[in-house]
């Protein structure tokens, strides 16, 4: 399969279940994130979501199959942990845009990759987990009996799917919000350059861009890169990726926009899902626009059952942190640095053990 523009519409565009259900399964790695920010920091939660609507459905039409279009989780995880003020997150996200811009189109991704090592990523990945539970800590215990109930029922749903626990817990948070403040009028938020404040560049911004790019640089650009030919016989670069997530930061942060990325667990989830054509980022580009709509009912969300999602969330970035690798004990230094420094630090630490020891 190519992604060409001449191609026929009915090999881009496919109707059937699968993408209905590939549209929903996408948004396990997007839904948690996006909703822990609007809850925890100054960012406008309408604002988040119809960011993400958008570009569904611009990479969808672009590029004719289920790309993934999700948080860039570094960044979002030192957000929701308190590492970066919501300014700082908006000059990160902008700075790594214009990064990832210039490095697709001058061809330097594979470059990038081998300089930095997988195993750092990994254990970036890692401090991002264990920050999001530090995080959690709060709100769970100010309404433990609400948390055991979260944790409770994220335990029967995993033993269905695993995969499902994310949403579970938000569908039900949705229900009590809704039987608490009830269903709010729907309405989409007005357009507004930075609506939620300006950006504001820090040493913290430009720590946690180092951090977000390596992982962007091998998930969201290489290894979708990889999964894009196995599941869908797509020919796209890893620079064409990184183009595409330059110009989606660059264009949708100033407008309140999450910085976002593509990623390989998102696209997986989409395929695991049925979805095989573009059709399913516009169902997903639609359901996003819904729940924006009528955004404001998260304002009662428990934050008790937010921080199981936290935990939940920090989980699976850690599984995938450990997975993935065959130096578990350089990750988990690299995370345990993170934690008790900063990923900045981390991430440039690792770097040099890594380079030192191959």
């Amino acid at each position: 399969m190519s992604v060409s523009n001449r191609l026929p519409a009915s090999e881009r565009f496919g109707f059937g279940v699968g993408e209905l259900t590939g549209a929903i399964g996408d948004s396990i790695t997007v839904l948690p994130l996006v909703v822990a920010l609007g809850l925890l920091t100054p960012a406008s939660l309408p604002h988040l979501l119809v960011g993400f609507a958008v570009f569904q459905v611009v990479w969808g039409i672009s590029y004719g199959v289920p790309l993934s279009v999700e948080p860039m989780k570094a960044l979002a995880g030192l957000a929701v942990a308190g590492g970066l003020t919501h300014g700082e997150l908006l000059a990160a996200g902008l700075l790594a845009g214009g990064v990832l811009l210039v490095a697709g189109r001058r061809g330097w991704l594979t470059t990038i990759e081998a300089a930095v090592g997988e195993p750092v990523v990994r254990g970036i990945q890692f401090a991002v987990a264990c920050l999001l539970v530090v995080a959690a800590v709060d709100p769970v215990a100010a309404a433990p009996g609400v948390a055991g109930a979260g944790v409770a029922l994220a335990a029967a749903v995993a033993l269905v799917s695993r995969r499902a626990v994310a949403l579970a817990l938000l569908a039900v948070g949705g229900l009590w919000a809704v039987a608490s403040g009830g269903l709010p009028q729907p309405a989409l938020p007005a357009p507004a350059v930075f609506p939620a404040g300006p950006p504001v560049i820090s040493i913290d911004a430009a720590e946690g861009v180092l951090a977000q790019l390596a992982m962007t640089v091998g998930n969201a650009a290489i290894a979708t890169s990889l999964l894009l030919s196995d599941l869908y016989d797509a020919d796209v670069s890893p620079d064409r990726l990184a183009e595409s997530m330059g110009i989606m930061n660059l264009v949708a942060v100033p407008f309140g926009a999450l910085p976002m990325c593509h990623g390989s667990g998102g696209l997986a989830g989409k395929h695991a899902f049925g979805a095989r054509t573009g059709t399913a980022n516009i169902l997903a580009g639609a359901f996003y626009l819904g729940v924006a709509l009528v955004a404001d009912l998260l304002v009662s969300f428990p934050m008790a059952l937010l921080g199981v999602l936290l935990v939940v969330v920090a989980g699976s970035l850690a599984h995938v942190a450990f997975a993935s690798t065959d130096r578990p004990l350089f990750v988990a230094s690299v995370g345990i640095l993170g934690v008790a420094t900063n990923v900045g630090i981390a991430f440039l630490a690792g770097i040099v053990w890594w380079r030192l020891g191959r």
